[in-house]
Order: structure tokens, then C-alpha cells, then sequence
């Protein structure tokens, strides 16, 4: 979990023990025990998108979704272990941020994609499925009959990526930085074994315990029981740049 995070859980009870400890303070007392969360480098590629398969239109270019299983994203991820190169494949709801479906392996076959489908589809009903975006990249996973096939009874809406764009997919990839900078990145893994029990208990820390500034400091699970606009405390750092006079 990272700094912010901690500190919001800490806050409140800080304050009853009479201990004084701002934000900046318990961040450099994390740096000084080497808490700190390291952000790692490398990359794999994992989206092969020169296929035969049909693409679909983005649905959810102008779309805020306004409450749960309105639109779900997809994404497969990368992890570097001991035990080698592994693929995470993980089903995000895009309002309340919790992970609907996961699954790890060693190769980034279809049939790996699909159980976090279906782990995903196991918890709603085929009439929520009616009024559900599916959204991923055009990765041919998604893409496949395989995995359309599994959508196919739900009556699903398939919504796609349409260039390379990471932006198209950002709640997708920002989950993906989550669980792998601030649950997965310091455990060692020697087996896929162990790699399925570390990924299982990362989703369920990050789906009950972590608050999500998207979420209005609420858990994925706790939002996930909300219906409406969620505040969002967040701050954009970046500043658009002034327009220049053609004067």
C-alpha cells in the first residue's frame, strides 16, 4: 500500500494516541526503514494486435460510468519472479476500481484471460450482463471467438481500444501499476503456486483494505455498494499549458 494510503488509515488514530505525525514526517520515516515502494522498470510485451480477428469501436471514449458492472475493463499485465516471466490477466469494474476477475500463468494463452472472465461472470447476472461494457484492448485474447463466446450469453456490449494509446485502457493500467508496485513487487516467487496465492491475497488487500483516491477514500468493495458520482481526491499535478497568442 503506499504512503498516502497509509497515512490515511494512521490518521484518526495518531490524533487519540496524542502522537504528532504529518504526512511528510511518516514518509521519511518509511524512507529511513527502507519502506518506501521502489517503482520497477522492465517491460514484456503482452498485446499482439496484428490478428485476423475483428476489432471493436470504443464505447467508453466520453463515458463516466455512474454505478457498478456499468462498465468493466480488461487487461493483461506482466510480472517478473523468480520463477520467471509471468501474465496477469485481471477484470476491473471502471466506477468502483474492485477487481472482478483475475488469473495468473506462464503463457499468455486465451483460456488464461477467460477464467478471469469467468470468475467475473460468476457474480452477476445475465440481466446485468444486458447493461454491461466490456472494455480491453485489441489484444487477440479479447479478441478471439474463445473469449467472445464466454461474453456471448451475458449480451455484453464488446468495446475496444482503437490505437495504442495507453489512455484508452487507463483505469486498466493503473490497477495494474497498483497491485504490482504496492502488493507484488517485493514478494519472491518461486513457483506459479505461489505466484496464485501472492496475487490472490494482493486482490483481496487492495479490494477490502485499500482506500482509492477515485473512490472518494472508500475501499473498491465499499464503493462497489454505491450507486451515483464518486468524489475524487486525486490531485492533477499537471497544468495545461497556457495557449499561445497568434498576435
Amino acid at each position: 500500500m503506499g504512503g498516502r494510503k497509509l497515512y490515511y488509515l494512521l490518521e484518526q488514530d495518531l490524533r487519540q494516541q496524542g502522537i504528532k505525525l504529518g504526512r511528510d514526517a511518516l514518509f521519511s520515516l518509511l524512507a529511513a526503514h527502507n519502506l518506501l515502494i521502489r517503482k520497477r522498470r522492465r517491460k514484456a510485451l503482452t498485446t499482439f494486435s496484428r490478428h485476423r480477428f475483428r476489432k471493436y469501436p470504443n464505447l467508453i471514449r466520453d463515458l463516466t460510468p455512474l454505478r457498478p458492472n456499468q462498465v468493466w475493463v480488461a487487461d493483461i499485465t506482466y510480472w517478473f519472479t523468480q520463477a520467471g516471466c509471468l501474465y496477469i490477466s485481471l477484470l476491473t469494474d471502471a466506477y468502483s476500481r474492485r477487481i472482478m476477475g483475475f488469473a495468473v500463468a506462464d503463457t499468455l494463452a486465451t483460456v488464461h484471460a477467460r477464467r478471469a472472465l469467468e470468475m467475473a461472470l460468476r457474480q452477476i447476472s445475465k440481466r446485468a450482463g444486458s447493461q454491461l461494457i466490456h472494455h480491453s484492448d485489441r489484444g487477440i485474447q479479447y479478441c478471439s471467438q474463445e473469449y467472445l463466446d464466454t461474453l456471448a450469453p451475458f449480451h455484453i456490449q464488446v468495446s475496444m481500444t482503437e490505437n495504442s494509446d495507453p489512455l484508452e485502457n487507463a483505469i486498466a493500467e493503473r490497477v495494474n501499476g497498483i497491485l504490482k508496485q504496492e502488493y507484488l513487487s517485493q514478494q519472491p516467487v518461486y513457483s506459479l503456486r505461489e505466484a496464485e496465492q501472492h496475487l490472490e491475497q494482493a486482490v483481496f488487500l487492495y479490494n477490502y483494505k485499500r482506500p482509492h483516491l477515485s473512490c472518494d477514500m472508500q475501499s473498491p468493495n465499499q464503493a462497489h455498494a454505491s450507486w451515483g458520482p464518486l468524489e475524487r481526491r486525486w490531485k492533477n499535478y499537471y497544468k495545461p499549458s497556457t495557449p499561445v497568442s497568434a498576435e
